[in-house]
Order: C-alpha cells, then sequence, then structure tokens
C-alpha cells in the first residue's frame, strides 16, 4: 500500500502550455493533467487504455479523425491503439488513468507531449 497526495507529487511543465503530475502503480499509471486555453496534445496512440475524467473546463478530442466535446464531470474512454489528440477549449483538468503503466512517460519516450 502506498499513500500519495497531488500537492506532494512532482509537476512537469511538458510544454508552454501543458503540465503533469504522475503517480505509477504496478500495472496503471494516473496523471493529473493541465492544459491552458488553446494548449493542444497532437494526434498520437498508444498501447494503454485511457480513461479520462475532466475535473474543470473543457476539452476537445479528435479520436480516429471524429471531434468529441468532453466537459467537467464527464468521463471519456479512449481504447488501446485508437489514434487521438487533444485541444483545449478553456483552461483544463483533468485526471488519466492508464492501463498498463505508461512506461514512454517512464523512459522518456514522450517528446509528442512537449510540443507547443
Amino acid at each position: 500500500m502506498q499513500l500519495f497526495a497531488w500537492d506532494s507529487v512532482r509537476k512537469e511543465q511538458m510544454n508552454f502550455r501543458v503540465s503533469r503530475k504522475v503517480v505509477n502503480g504496478e500495472r496503471m499509471t494516473v496523471a493529473q493533467i493541465s492544459i491552458a486555453k488553446d494548449g493542444a496534445v497532437p494526434v498520437h496512440q498508444h498501447e494503454n487504455e485511457q480513461m479520462t475524467y475532466v475535473m474543470e473546463g473543457v476539452l476537445k478530442f479528435d479520436i480516429g479523425g471524429q471531434a468529441t466535446i468532453v466537459r467537467k464531470g464527464e468521463i471519456l474512454h479512449i481504447p488501446s491503439n485508437v489514434p487521438h489528440g487533444v485541444v483545449a477549449l478553456e483552461d483544463a483538468l483533468s485526471l488519466e488513468i492508464f492501463v498498463p503503466v505508461r512506461q514512454d512517460w517512464l523512459t522518456g519516450q514522450d517528446d509528442y507531449l512537449r510540443k507547443t
């Protein structure tokens, strides 16, 4: 068992408008992602199944070429290996859950997040 507090988790500034805090378990990654208005994460894909819970703001996802708006209080499921990207329509804060662990984040192979 391990207890985490978001206030104690190191914040990584990925680019000018995107930051994250990450906690890893044995088989999953949980992240708090902050995206300032007009900030974006380019289209990418990964083996990880993903759940996105929007805690603040509004996000516009491009999922396999289809636009999906996700608002505060809503949860979006993204299956494994589906291309997706996102733009913040307002300042946004989301909780992201990934299964399995995001190995690309652990090894620093997440350059797509570092682009402006």
